[in-house]
Order: C-alpha cells, then structure tokens, then sequence
C-alpha cells in the first residue's frame, strides 16, 4: 500500500492529499530515510511524521485496505 494512503487510512492525516504533500515536503521519513507518497509500506517499517515542531513516530503494525475508524489506531504502534 502506498504511503499516503497508509497515513489516510490509519488516521494519522486526515486527508491523501494532505498526507501527499507532507511527503513532498520532507516531513515524512521512513526507516531513517525521507520517504515519498508512492513509498510501498510494510509491516515492521517505522515512520516518522512532523508536525510542526512534533514528531510523531510509529511502527506498522499491519496493512490493510479498509479499517474501520475505532480499529485505525490498530494499524500502528507509537514508538515515541
């Protein structure tokens, strides 16, 4: 799944768009490296995401498609 969509899907922007441009912007980097939209996520990949002067970091817990809104959060651990 791609990065964007990942970020979408699991809650943590809002918006594909959003998320797509945060990547475009270097906010988003994973495993250590900066990462772009189209960035093909696996389980066991940690993320990094600023917002501003926070950080958010987390570790893909699982890919899937369609994630209800109370079981997103599943779809990822906060290392940070």
């Amino acid at each position: 799944m791609r990065l964007d969509k990942f970020l979408k899907i699991s809650r943590i922007i809002k918006r594909r768009t959003v998320a797509n441009d945060a990547c475009d912007a270097e906010h988003v980097w994973v495993n250590g490296k900066r990462a772009k939209a189209s960035y093909d996520v696996k389980v066991g990949d940690v993320c990094e995401v600023m917002f501003g002067e926070r950080t958010l970091k987390f570790r893909v817990t699982d890919v899937r498609e369609h994630v209800g809104k109370a079981d997103a959060s599943t779809l990822y651990e906060i290392i940070n």
